[in-house]
This record gives C-alpha cells, sequence and structure tokens, in this order.
C-alpha cells in the first residue's frame, strides 16, 4: 500500500464514524434542545431532566437507525479487510 492507499482509509474512516454517530447525536441534540426550553419556560433547573431524556434519545436512535449503522460498520470492516 502507498500513502494514497493509506489517506482514502483515513478518509473513509472518518465518513464512516461520522454518519454512524450522526444518528444518535442528532437525536440527543434535539432532545437537550427541546429540555433546555422546557426548563426555561418552567425554570425546573433538575439535572436528571436534562440527562434522562437524552438517553432515551440516544435509545429511540439507535433502535431506528441502528440497521444502517451495523451495515455502514461492516461495509468498512469488509473494505478494510479486502484491501
Amino acid at each position: 500500500m502507498n500513502i494514497d492507499d493509506y489517506l482514502r482509509l483515513g478518509q473513509i474512516s472518518i465518513e464512516t464514524a461520522v454518519y454512524t454517530c450522526a444518528p444518535i447525536l442528532g437525536f440527543g441534540l434535539v432532545a437537550g434542545f427541546l429540555v433546555s426550553i422546557f426548563q426555561a419556560a418552567t425554570q425546573i433547573n433538575d439535572p436528571a431532566l436534562a440527562f434522562i431524556p437524552k438517553i432515551g434519545a440516544a435509545i429511540v436512535g439507535m433502535v431506528l437507525f441502528g440497521h444502517f449503522m451495523i451495515n455502514r460498520i461492516a461495509g468498512f470492516t469488509i473494505f478494510v479487510y479486502s484491501q
């Protein structure tokens, strides 16, 4: 393998990491934003109120996009071993 192959492998690995993490982080971001708006409107400052919905959103994201994430990681693994 030459340097171009290593650069391509690094690029594909970063793309795989971003595409795999994006659904969970997106759901967590939306849940955190909604909870912070709710906390600001009601002036409730309970740390558990901010933490539990983010965990729930991450689980929902894993359930909805788990198949996509597993296929993406499996495709990357096949690509790495074929090189």
